[in-house]
């Protein structure tokens, strides 16, 4: 994000649910880094939160703006996260 744009923010609900994503995003990088039971659970845990988040984003949105990114940055995440998650029941198994 540029630096002008966080002063167009107006805290709405796709605000809410960039940041949500950002947030989770922010897990899922630290169970890459640290891939324990506890960090795995803490983004899965990031992951609801974003996924209510950025179901409501449409709701503050004008014509969707800023909704499919958000949705498209969920999805990635939760990929990585399912990859993860994959990862860790192969090597426990």
């Amino acid at each position: 994000m540029k630096h002008y744009e966080s002063s167009l923010r107006t805290n709405s609900t796709v605000d809410q649910a960039h940041d949500s994503v950002t947030k989770l995003q922010n897990a899922v990088t630290q169970a890459y880094s640290h891939p324990t039971e506890e960090m795995i659970s803490q983004a899965e845990n990031s992951l609801e939160h974003a996924e209510e988040a950025v179901l409501h984003a449409p709701e503050g949105s004008i014509g969707r703006q800023g909704v499919e990114l958000t949705e498209e940055r969920l999805a990635a995440e939760k990929g990585r996260l399912s990859q993860l998650k994959q990862q860790q029941n192969s090597t426990e198994g």
